[in-house]
């Protein structure tokens, strides 16, 4: 961006390298409230003082803490490197020769041992806790070495050094989890992007275990990651450009470059016509080092030349379990698919609501790893909009498709609950979105179905259980609720989605008691 007064932009600032290693970013989290505690001080090279601040008062100043800021430390200080190497000023290229240095003599005096302080079911790496930081982290590095040699800068031994032993290292990483059966791990494509950056060499695409077989055993033919998180999606598209980036030249296979295309109209379809993309599946619900990470994945995806058709009003990931459905301006997706593994929620047939700007009822995200009671919550089935029986969570489960057209998706799920079967059928009919659950159990039980807005929502109850709500936001939604048998709106205060679990939002479920076949049918409008 050039300022609109015409002065020069200010030189980016030195970093001020940390001088310990990483430990596990994931412990960066409020222990009282379950927010990510905020990055101040990232190119100081010191912890804050006092502690690192949480946005509703607290101070932590704890070793894991201080392992995190670590982590986030060096890799905002890699990427600063890398900014450098870019500018067009000789001084601030001849600065990151000396700071590239310095990274190079901080690394070669850790030795070859990795990480002693990490926890066992990591993949350990030696300048942090996790193989995966430290690949993010060379990526950075080796997009700043790549940067001064296209420029003719000459480069000191010991970086020269430095860029074989991570590109080593990284290839050491990758073998170990081709070992132990998880090359399809996202780990995998970033270990990969860290190779092709530091090392420069075509095996790491076209090789065996390069990014091409990655792409190939990672990604479905519908274009999702296998772990079907949005956020993890495109964590390892952004790895798989990178990796592309550090090498245009290499030729890359039509069938692996169709599957990157279609991880590309993945986001494109999910993506609502204001610009938001859904959360699903254990990313962070709004986290702005994840909106950084969007924004360099969109920067990227030229690479892959021209983007996919728009797409239709309704589009169905049946392996993945998604179906998108969008028309009159609404933006909808229900959850249908496999659990997800370490990354699944109980949310099968979770009906997730967004305006072109407004996320009226989002999934709600995750997070950091490190809050274990937070993050229980929000892999629970009462934190979304789904259904659930005598107020018990959800099996691990699998939901399946029965059918869909051009305007209606339906699908279902016989195994959330021992004698339960449930269906859902949506439809986009009259400028309107029906939403129509069923729920038949083998006696009677307590069935209920769970509105989570991310908005302020207005209910008000009818004769005979009906409702009527108001999603208020940029856009407006509103909501006629019926069922087939007596139903109660029982409204209560909830916790909001994950980047701030004490925001306070109004949960209903609508419960029909001693139930054994009820139908839940809404129908919601924009206002005009």
């Amino acid at each position: 961006m050039v300022p609109v007064t015409g002065a020069p932009a200010a030189p980016p600032r030195a970093p001020v390298l940390p001088a310990e290693r990483g430990g596990w970013w994931h412990a960066y989290v409020c222990p009282a409230h379950g927010v990510e505690l905020e990055h101040d001080g990232l190119l100081d090279g010191v912890f804050p003082a006092g502690g690192a601040r949480c946005r509703h008062g607290c101070r932590i100043d704890e070793p894991a803490v201080r392992g995190a800021w670590t982590v986030l430390a060096h890799q905002a200080s890699a990427r600063r490197i890398r900014a450098l190497a870019r500018s067009p000023q000789a001084a601030d290229r001849h600065l990151a020769v000396d700071l590239l240095t310095a990274y190079a003599r901080q690394y070669a005096a850790l030795g070859a041992a990795p990480h002693d302080g990490a926890a066992e079911w990591m993949l350990r790496g030696r300048l942090f806790h996790q193989a995966l930081t430290e690949a993010i982290w060379a990526v950075s590095i080796g997009q700043a070495a790549r940067a001064l040699r296209a420029i003719g800068q000459p480069l000191p031994t010991e970086v020269t050094q430095l860029l074989r032993a991570l590109g080593t290292a990284a290839g050491q990483a990758r073998d170990a989890l081709v070992a132990d059966g998880r090359f399809d791990s996202n780990y995998t494509a970033w270990l990969i992007a860290a190779g092709t950056a530091c090392s420069g060499r075509p095996e790491w695409i076209s090789g065996r275990h390069g990014m091409g077989d990655h792409v190939l055993a990672a990604v479905r033919p519908d274009g999702w990651e296998w772990e079907g998180s949005t956020y993890y999606h495109g964590f390892v598209l952004r790895a798989y450009l990178l990796t592309l980036e550090a090498l245009p030249h290499v030729p890359v296979p039509g069938e692996v470059r169709s599957r990157l295309t279609a991880m590309a109209g993945v986001l494109d379809t999910l993506t609502t016509s204001g610009g938001l993309l859904p959360a699903l599946h254990d990313g962070p619900y709004d986290r702005p080092p994840a909106q950084y990470e969007l924004d360099e994945l969109r920067e990227l995806l030229p690479l892959l030349g021209a983007g996919a058709d728009q797409p239709g009003p309704v589009t169905v990931y049946p392996a993945t379990g998604y179906a998108v459905l969008r028309g009159s301006g609404l933006h909808a997706v229900v959850d249908f698919g496999p659990h997800g593994g370490s990354h699944g929620h109980r949310d099968k047939l979770a009906l997730y609501l967004y305006g072109a700007d407004t996320p009226w009822q989002p999934d709600p995200g995750q997070v950091p790893y490190a809050h274990r009671g937070w993050r229980q919550h929000y892999a629970s089935t009462a934190a979304h909009p789904t259904f659930s029986v005598d107020g018990l969570d959800q099996a691990e489960c699998a939901g399946h498709l029965l059918g869909h057209d051009n305007r209606s998706v339906s699908v279902g799920c016989d195994t959330a609950y021992p004698g339960v079967s449930a269906r859902r059928r949506l439809t986009l009919r009259d400028g309107a979105l029906v939403d129509e659950l069923t729920v038949e159990t083998d006696r009677p039980r307590r069935i209920a179905v769970h509105l989570r807005p991310d908005v302020d929502l207005t209910v008000r109850a009818g004769a005979g259980g009906s409702m009527e709500t108001v999603w208020p936001g940029r856009q407006t939604l509103r909501g006629q609720h019926t069922s087939s048998t007596a139903a109660v709106a029982m409204c209560r205060p909830g916790p909001g989605p994950a980047d701030d679990p004490q925001r306070v939002r109004t949960w209903v479920d609508w419960t029909a008691v001693d139930a054994t076949t009820v139908t839940f049918r809404s129908i919601y409008r924009m206002e005009n």
